[in-house]
């Protein structure tokens, strides 16, 4: 057992349940997994809503507004409503529901509107966790408008392949906070933070 330490940083854990997402995401939205898959996906998503909402919590209790936040509502919206309407989904294609999912759109809106007016924030954080968030403000504003039928089904690719970008990204800064941090140096390095006048606790 260890004692006298402070509490760990777990926005590894998190990062690692984004990218998770993003990468199944790219999956789906580039076409390298069929439609079938997404019941499944829904159960990874479901999966990633309980590392995330821990990591929202323990974040907001560290006093890290912005991550914690960030990993708070990804938690809800992103993994556990996300999953739950995949798994809706397929069963709705299956029996033939009738379902006006635009409504989806109007829903990821509001949280691409939230992610883009928040984002100016993470310039204080490593700059791999920074290619993160911009990967992330252009997909999904782009699965946004997709969902409420302004942009066509084409537009997959984008969104797919910058999910994807921002899955590698949040993947390497994990890589690097956990080897950082256990090794007491910079061994990955992820890049210093363009306003450095203060630290957030998700990565150094």
């Amino acid at each position: 057992m260890s004692h006298g330490h402070a509490p760990a940083n777990p926005g590894p854990a998190g990062l690692v349940a984004l990218a998770m997402a993003c990468f199944t995401f790219y999956a789906v939205h580039t076409g390298k997994v069929e439609s079938s898959a997404i019941a499944l996906l829904g159960i990874w998503l479901i999966g990633g809503f309980v590392v995330q909402v821990i990591v929202g919590i323990m974040e907001l209790n560290h006093g890290n507004i912005l991550g914690g936040n960030i990993f708070t509502f990804f938690s809800a919206f992103f993994m556990l409503v996300t999953g739950l309407e995949l798994i809706f989904k397929y069963f709705a294609g299956i029996y033939g529901w009738t379902v006006d999912a635009r409504i989806d759109g109007w829903a990821w809106l509001a949280l691409s509107i939230a992610l883009l007016t928040w984002t100016p924030g993470y310039f204080k954080s490593p700059l791999s966790l920074l290619a993160v968030v911009l990967a992330l403000d252009i997909a999904v504003p782009v699965v946004a408008f997709m969902d409420m039928g302004v942009l066509g089904h084409e537009w997959h690719v984008i969104s797919g392949n910058f999910l994807g970008i921002a899955g590698v990204f949040g993947l390497y800064t994990a890589w690097g906070v956990v080897l950082n941090t256990t090794f007491g140096r910079t061994v990955i390095p992820l890049g210093a933070p363009i306003i450095k006048d203060s630290q957030i606790s998700v990565g150094k």
